[in-house]
Parts: structure tokens; C-alpha cells; sequence
């Protein structure tokens, strides 16, 4: 994978839902690396994708959701159907990262939380991206995409030079863990309240 693709502040993208669409497809390729590695790879691999899928839900949830249930026609609707969805993934990720990738349901339980997150994505795209692309103007995607970018910066999917002892530290423990950490890191950084 090379550098500008798994650094948020580095993507080209300028518009939040060409960035957005772009992670999606990151995501999938992430899931490709996990099921195509083997051995500690495999663990190493999965630990990248449960980062970026902390960072990449987390930062939606903060920024992008919240846009949206003022902005979109049924906003609130559209949010919850998402929200829910992301329940069901982020139940079968702590499943998974607690019983490791040398659980014998690992690959079958890779293919269930890959199936879900994508069909997650699939309806962000359709049912959010579309109406959030019609509802907004170019300013506020782009704002939007900026806002996107430095809360990913703040919670790195891999150690940047000179900052890999925070990144160690806010990267450490289960999904939920790192997910209120990103949380945090948006809300300081943006300069609200938990």
C-alpha cells in the first residue's frame, strides 16, 4: 500500500463524499489483504483494517452524520438505518479482535463482517452520499472534507515519523477503545464538548 492512500491529510480528494467513497474503497482492499495473508501478517493486516474502520465509522459519526440529520430529507432516518448498521459490524469486530486471528471462525467471521460493511457502505453511498452531494454546497463538502481529514490525522491508521509513540498509545486496545479515543481526538480538536 503506498503512503497516500492510507493517510487521510494526504488524499486528494476535496469533496467529503469523493473522500468518503474513496475510504470505502480502501476498506475493501483492506479486507482483501486480510483474507489473502497468512500467519502473523494476517494479525498485522486485520489490525490495520480494525484501525481504519474505527477512525473512518468515528470520524462519519462526528462530522459527516450529524450534517446530515439537518441537512437531508429524513435526515434522522437515514442516520439511524446507518447507525444500526455500524452496531452490528462493531459487535462482530470486538468478537473478532478478542478471539484473535487464530480463531477457528476467523475467516468465516471475516466474510460475515466484510459483507456487512460493505453493504453499510453501499447504503451510505446511496442513501446519505447521494442526497448529502444534492442537499450541500461545494464549500460545505469541502469544509466537510477538511474537517474529515484532521480528525483522521489525529487518530493515524499507522504510525506517522515523530509521532509514533502517540499513535502507539491511542491505537492500543479493542475497537471500542480505539473508537473513544478517535471520538475524543475529534472533539478536542474541534473544540467540543464530550
Amino acid at each position: 500500500m503506498t503512503e497516500h492512500r492510507t493517510v487521510p491529510e494526504l488524499m486528494e480528494e476535496n469533496d467529503v463524499v469523493d473522500l468518503l467513497i474513496r475510504q470505502h474503497a480502501l476498506i475493501r482492499d483492506m479486507f482483501d489483504e486480510v483474507e489473502k495473508a497468512s500467519g502473523a501478517e494476517r494479525g498485522e493486516a486485520f489490525q490495520r483494517l480494525v484501525r481504519m474502520l474505527a477512525v473512518h465509522e468515528t470520524a462519519e459519526e462526528e462530522i459527516v452524520h450529524p450534517y446530515a440529520r439537518r441537512k437531508l430529507e429524513g435526515g434522522d432516518a437515514v442516520v439511524d438505518d446507518r447507525l444500526a448498521e455500524e452496531h452490528e459490524a462493531k459487535k462482530l469486530l470486538m468478537e473478532m479482535d478478542k478471539a484473535g486471528p487464530e480463531d477457528s471462525r476467523f475467516m468465516t467471521n471475516l466474510a460475515v463482517l466484510r459483507a456487512s460493511v460493505l453493504a453499510h457502505a453501499r447504503s451510505e453511498e446511496r442513501y446519505e452520499f447521494t442526497q448529502l452531494r444534492a442537499r450541500t454546497s461545494p464549500t460545505e463538502r469541502r469544509a466537510m472534507a477538511a474537517g474529515l481529514k484532521a480528525a483522521e490525522a489525529m487518530a493515524p491508521t499507522h504510525p506517522h515519523p515523530g509521532v509514533e509513540s502517540a499513535t502507539k498509545n491511542l491505537l492500543i486496545g479493542t475497537p471500542v477503545a480505539m473508537m473513544d479515543r478517535v471520538r475524543d481526538a475529534i472533539r478536542n480538536a474541534m473544540g467540543k464538548d464530550g
